[in-house]
């Protein structure tokens, strides 16, 4: 897989996951818990997205 497909992949996940958070959010019996974990999955995502771009082609 390009590395191009590689960030454009994750960039949609990370899209998802923003969503999903948000949606989370929205509702007034939100879980800290979940919240946590999507926060922690967006972070890795973009840490990935970040690495991926300054990696030498």
């Amino acid at each position: 897989m390009a590395v191009e497909d590689r960030i454009a992949e994750l960039t949609q996940r990370h899209a998802k996951l923003e969503q999903h958070l948000s949606d989370e959010l929205s509702h007034p019996s939100t879980d800290d818990i979940v919240i946590t974990q999507l926060k922690r999955q967006k972070l890795r995502i973009k840490e990935e997205i970040e690495r991926l771009r300054r990696e030498p082609a």
